[in-house]
């Protein structure tokens, strides 16, 4: 069996170059390696976790009632996904595996997670791959976190809220002579509770849930402090 250093390279290595800090401070051993090409092994790694973070929010109820607590399931394995896999561009690679995960379950007639949900998934791996260039110490890797889930979760709720109101205009104009079917498209688009019951609290818990997914995904696979080092120290 050869070794997996030996593994045919897919994409050249100035392509999806590595991030230093995440490689260096990463809680998992990255499987990324300094002076290598990006292998199949990193690409199926990526994938994974973008597959992971749509089924995380898709199937995983918590029921707490809370207005954007969703964002810990996309944040939080992607966060892991850059822990194994460190480099430039990896989390718009989660993203797209992500965003086709949730269409085969539309395609396959499962269950989908709504318009606000949907937007997080797709947005949070590319703001981690623009936050993450920022991250050059370890409390700015932490911040960067915190600045992609606080940002993502902020435009999920700008989507949901526009959605919710699309299903209250529908719901006011589409019972005449349009058999009520705009109010029942907004009603899916939107999903969940009424626009007056939920923006009082979705207007401060979004950008909350986006801060703590950001800080707990940070905490959960990366050190504060380098624990190693490009020269093997």
């Amino acid at each position: 069996m050869q070794p997996l250093t030996r593994e045919v390279p897919t994409i050249r290595n100035d392509v999806m170059p590595l991030l230093h800090e995440p490689w260096a401070r990463a809680r998992l051993q990255p499987l990324s390696l300094p002076a290598g090409s990006v292998r199949t092994l990193e690409i199926s790694a990526l994938v994974f976790f973008g597959a992971l973070a749509a089924c995380l929010s898709t199937f995983i109820d918590l029921k707490l009632r809370i207005p954007g607590h969703r964002i810990l399931f996309a944040v939080l394995p992607l966060a892991a996904g850059f822990a194994l896999v460190p480099r430039r561009g990896a989390g718009t690679v989660m993203g797209a595996a992500a965003l086709a995960t949730i269409g085969v379950f539309w395609v396959g007639g499962l269950r989908v997670v709504g318009i606000g949900a949907l937007a997080s998934l797709t947005l949070t791996g590319p703001l981690l791959d623009l936050a993450l260039r920022w991250g050059r110490t370890g409390t700015r890797l932490y911040l960067a976190f915190v600045l992609a889930g606080t940002t993502s979760n902020v435009v999920a709720f700008l989507v949901r809220g526009s959605a919710k109101v699309v299903a209250l205009q529908g719901m006011g104009g589409g019972g005449g002579g349009g058999n009520g079917s705009g109010g029942g498209l907004g009603r899916s688009l939107a999903g969940g509770r009424p626009l007056a019951d939920w923006l009082p609290n979705a207007v401060w818990t979004y950008a909350l849930a986006g801060i703590l997914a950001g800080l707990v995904s940070a905490l959960v696979w990366f050190h504060l402090r380098a624990r190693r080092s490009l020269d093997g120290t």
